[in-house]
Parts: structure tokens; sequence; C-alpha cells
């Protein structure tokens, strides 16, 4: 009985085409896990920075009351004009809020 043996020697083309499958194949696998692993990494120190975020907290608004009509207006006016200039000046009032109030002190 004659028994025939596979081939000896290098692979045919099949084998050839076999190994390249399999090589390629586990070199996407491996690159898909690194980058499902990247991106998982990523979202959870974004989650982690917006946990130790501050709050934001909008600055508080200063209100200048209305002048109240008296004898000596012009002298009142004055004052609370330099008192906003002050507060402008020191940095408590921004410009819209400066100008706000001065609109409000003046109209």
């Amino acid at each position: 009985m004659i028994m025939r043996r596979g081939r000896i020697g290098r692979p045919g083309l099949l084998g050839t085409v076999a190994r390249t499958a399999v090589v390629a194949g586990t070199a996407s696998a491996t690159a898909n896990a690194v980058n499902r692993r990247s991106q998982q990494r990523t979202a959870e120190q974004e989650a982690f920075a917006a946990q130790q975020a501050p709050a934001y907290q909008q600055a508080p608004v200063y209100q200048v009351p209305p002048a109240a009509a008296s004898p000596d207006a012009g002298d009142d006016l004055v004052a609370r004009l330099e008192k906003l200039g002050s507060l402008h000046a020191s940095g408590a009032l921004s410009d819209a809020e400066f100008a706000a109030a001065k609109a409000r002190l003046l109209a």
C-alpha cells in the first residue's frame, strides 16, 4: 500500500494565504482592543475632571438703589457717582454693571 504524504518544504499558495489571514486578523484584533481601552481611559479621565471641577458660580450683581429726590440731590448724585467710580476702580463692579448703575443714577 502506497501512502501519500503531504507536501514537504515551503507551504503552497493556500497555506501562505491562510497564514497571512491569521496574522492580519490577530493584528487588527489587538489594535481594536488597544483603541477601545484608550477611549475608555479618556472617558474615565474626562468624567473624573468633570467631578473635580468646581461648579460655576455667578458673580454677585450689585444694585444701586434709585436716587431719591431731595433738595440737595446734586451733591448726593455727585457722591453716588464718586462711590460708583471707586467701586469700579477697585474691581467690585464690572464695566457693564458700572454703566448700568450710572445710567440709573443719571436717569
